[in-house]
């Protein structure tokens, strides 16, 4: 039996593949997570009465194939003048580098935040509902020598009043590039 495709059929096939696609994404974009789904969950995440006072983290970054290439310890300290907070971050990675960032946190009310440090671009803006807090951000990141803005989805959630789970989702032009995890203790 010959089979033999007309340029029509053809064409019909790849619209048809074209709108599977589409609707595939579409439902794929459809399944992430939004804020609004922890509107309710308890315990409410107070970004100011957590970061006040002395943390620690341990945590890892793993690349776009979830090898983990760094593994770190964070020192901060969190002091809060009414709206106004400030977060020093000192990282000590395993392979003896250590960094420094301190974060200036403003609160704008109705749980939103806005956060600035020396390596962000711009603003990072934040929301808190619920347990959760997300952050959503540009970091200007320098590996081997090289210099990339990279964007961060950053997400915070309060497991009790000692106790974040972070979780940030780093991109570059929409490609997963890698994943930072972390969980940060509030010392007594």
């Amino acid at each position: 039996m010959n089979i033999s495709l007309t340029n029509t059929t053809l064409s019909n096939f790849i619209q048809l593949r074209l709108i599977l696609v589409a609707f595939s994404i579409s439902l794929l974009a459809g399944c992430s997570t939004s804020l609004s789904d922890y509107s309710s969950t308890k315990p409410e995440f107070d970004l100011q009465t957590f970061f006040t006072g002395e943390l620690t983290a341990t945590g890892m970054f793993q690349n776009y194939s979830d090898k983990v290439v760094r593994r770190f310890n964070v020192e901060m300290t969190g002091h809060w003048e009414n709206d106004k907070g400030i977060l020093d971050e000192t990282f000590y990675y395993a392979d003896g580098e250590t960094e420094k960032r301190i974060w200036t946190i403003i609160n704008l009310g109705n749980n939103r935040y806005t956060g600035t440090a020396d390596d962000v671009v711009g603003k990072a803006i934040g929301r808190v509902s619920g347990y959760a807090l997300n952050w959503q951000y540009t970091m200007r990141l320098e590996v081997d020598g090289d210099t990339y803005d990279v964007a961060f989805d950053d997400w915070m959630y309060m497991i009790d009043e000692n106790t974040v789970i972070n979780k940030a989702r780093v991109t570059k032009f929409g490609f997963t590039v890698g994943e930072v995890t972390l969980v940060i203790n509030k010392q007594s």
